[in-house]
């Protein structure tokens, strides 16, 4: 009943075919095998039927089209040939009565359309049964977009429902399990500042070390979050002048957690870059991590990033074994590692999220391999985006999420 109530064209249909019958009571119902329900009414002899009013199933004739599935029109029950004696006439006090079944578009019985009138009619014309099937047809269209509009409205509820559900497991990452973290972190300095005992020094070394690594888990996990459940890896793009200063940041650091790794690096930006430089950083510390862990011992960790006019371009280079082409076209999927040893330590997100942070930036981030080395080229244009030319640093902030 709601469906048809939401129709805004029922009320005009039945007036319509009231006045096309000449019967002075129209109505749309919902016909089950259990239930006759009047969905709309339109009623100028006051049959005392509303919308949400309920008949014994048996005793309508619309039952009987419900199993047959045909109209059902005469002008005179008094002297039809068949419904002369038919008991639902004279229950209800009608003389006139016609009835179209109402399928919806997959087929299913829905109902029907139909109307009565104390008084004889003349309904013999065949147009006017035309007519109302027409309108049965235009109501079964219509509760089919009722229904498409209400399925699409539940999805976008499910759609609200996980975006919630995404923003609480952000938060749970970004200061439930982060905030902990970095308390654990601070204790864990304090004790290495007071405590002298070798063995107390050593457990405090271990503890920070397994913080960081914690910390860098959480913060991959949460870029993941963004960029595949939510709006994407956010990055805000200005003109930066300290960019090699970053890179260089993080080879220090990465050289620092494996001072038996050697990494010759080659950094030469001698154009603005509009870019995130954090992000960039987070980008070369994934692939040189990466090139660190899965390069070949005793062979140098080749880095090299530079700009001109049109591009900057940052590169990493290991020695090691080719990556089997299979592996390749998986390498920048989440969850995936960069060799076979599936005993590798860590979630398997950073080229994936390497990969997000390139498209953030609008640039590529491509990689080659054979038997001799594996090279990951990031390679983006210098400008902001929305600009052809340079743009001075307040005017270059944007905000990119890559869906």
């Amino acid at each position: 009943m709601q469906a048809i109530a939401s129709i805004g064209s029922v009320p005009m249909i039945l007036q319509v075919v009231a006045h096309t019958t000449g019967l002075r009571f129209a109505a749309i119902a919902r016909v089950t095998d259990t239930n006759w329900t009047a969905c709309a009414v339109y009623d100028l002899v006051d049959f005392g039927l509303k919308p949400g009013g309920e008949l014994v199933l048996e005793s309508t004739i619309c039952n009987e089209i419900r199993q047959h599935h045909e109209p059902v029109v005469f002008g005179q029950a008094s002297t039809h040939p068949q419904f002369a004696q038919h008991p639902t006439p004279k229950l209800y006090g009608f003389e006139s009565y016609i009835s179209i079944p109402i399928f919806r578009l997959n087929g299913e019985f829905f109902g029907t359309l139909c109307a009565l009138d104390p008084l004889p009619a003349k309904l013999d014309d065949p147009n006017v049964v035309k007519t109302l099937q027409l309108f049965a047809k235009l109501i079964a269209a219509e509760l089919d977009v009722v229904e498409r509009l209400e399925q699409s409205a539940s999805a976008l509820l499910d759609e609200q429902d996980t975006a919630k559900l995404r923003d609480q497991f952000i938060a749970v990452l970004g200061h439930d399990l982060r905030n902990p973290l970095m308390a654990i972190k601070v204790g864990a300095d304090l004790l290495e500042i007071t405590t002298q005992e070798a063995s107390s020094r050593r457990t405090i070394g271990h503890i920070q070390r397994s913080s960081r690594r914690m910390a860098e888990l959480i913060k991959n996990i949460l870029d993941f979050a963004r960029g595949k459940l939510g709006g994407g890896i956010p990055v805000v793009l200005r003109q930066e002048d300290d960019l090699a200063n970053e890179l260089q940041n993080v080879i220090d650091e990465v050289q620092e957690v494996h001072p038996d790794r050697a990494i010759d690096a080659v950094i030469a930006i001698e154009r603005q870059v509009a870019c995130d430089s954090g992000r960039i950083a987070q980008l070369l510390e994934n692939l040189l991590t990466n090139a660190v862990i899965h390069g070949a011992v005793g062979q140098p960790v080749q880095i090299s990033a530079h700009s001109d006019d049109e591009a900057f371009e940052l590169s990493v280079t290991n020695v090691g074994h080719a990556i089997p082409a299979g592996r390749i076209a998986r390498l920048f999927q989440p969850f995936s590692h960069a060799a076979d040893d599936a005993s590798q330590s860590g979630l398997g997100l950073g080229l994936y999220i390497a990969a997000e942070i390139a498209k953030a930036h609008h640039g590529t981030l491509q990689v080659s391999s054979t038997e001799v080395s594996t090279r990951f080229v990031f390679r983006m244009p210098i400008q902001c985006a929305s600009s052809p030319s340079v743009i001075p640093d307040s005017e270059c902030l944007a905000t990119t999420k890559i869906p």
